[in-house]
């Protein structure tokens, strides 16, 4: 019987800024329906690793595929919106309300408003989804990242600190969130520091230290 292919492949892996090397001959393989934790000290790569996961950065070494697609060819780019990223700023318009960047992912991906309106229920912003993001705290606008990626489902799930700004109630969205992509047959790596909670939510942890994992 064959196996099903890992969602993501990585192959010694490099990443340089400048003369800089930040990431060396790093090898990483993630399954449908695991979720791994990828911990380091800051600096470490986490982000970089996430970012080239997510289609945002080339590998300057290596082969990289995600869902299948070799991220070095032209066609990586359709593969973008079967991926959720959840990063340290908030990638959502501040001109707007928390509704309005729903709905318009909401419109762009061909999802109903009702799911806009569930998602805003399930993390808590019912009440406050008029409300411009630019007008929001920080913990506010992750759980309208989090209700972003509710609704679009992504194959393949990344978190970059998913718990900073939440407050204890919220916590569980995370949780709840990397359950539903894995329960699904997608994947997630979790980037964090807080081992507290992330353990309890990945399978498998790995470690970036020196630009590579171990």
């Amino acid at each position: 019987m064959a196996t099903a292919a890992p969602l993501i492949q990585l192959a010694r892996v490099a990443a340089r800024a400048g003369a800089a090397t930040i990431l060396r001959d790093v090898d990483l393989e993630v399954d449908a329906g695991e979720a791994v934790a990828l911990y380091g000290a800051n600096g470490a790569g986490k982000t970089t690793i996430l970012r080239i996961l997510a289609t945002l950065l080339a590998p300057s070494a290596g082969s990289a595929a995600v869902l299948g697609v070799d991220l070095a060819g032209a066609d990586h780019f359709d593969i973008r919106r079967r991926i959720g990223l959840i990063g340290h700023v908030p990638a959502l318009y501040p001109e707007l309300s928390m509704r309005a960047n729903l709905e318009y992912v909401a419109d762009i991906g061909g999802y109903s408003h009702e799911a806009v309106e569930s998602a805003l229920a399930i993390v808590g912003l019912a009440a406050a989804g008029d409300r411009l993001v630019e007008e929001a705290s920080h913990g506010m606008a992750r759980r309208c990242e989090i209700a972003r990626e509710m609704i679009r489902q992504p194959q393949v799930l990344l978190l970059d600190e998913p718990h900073s700004a939440l407050d204890e109630s919220a916590v569980a969205l995370v949780s709840h969130l990397v359950e539903t992509v894995t329960g699904r047959g997608g994947c997630a790596v979790v980037a964090s520091h807080d081992r507290h909670q992330v353990d309890k939510l990945t399978g498998r942890q790995v470690l970036l230290e020196g630009g590579s994992l171990s």
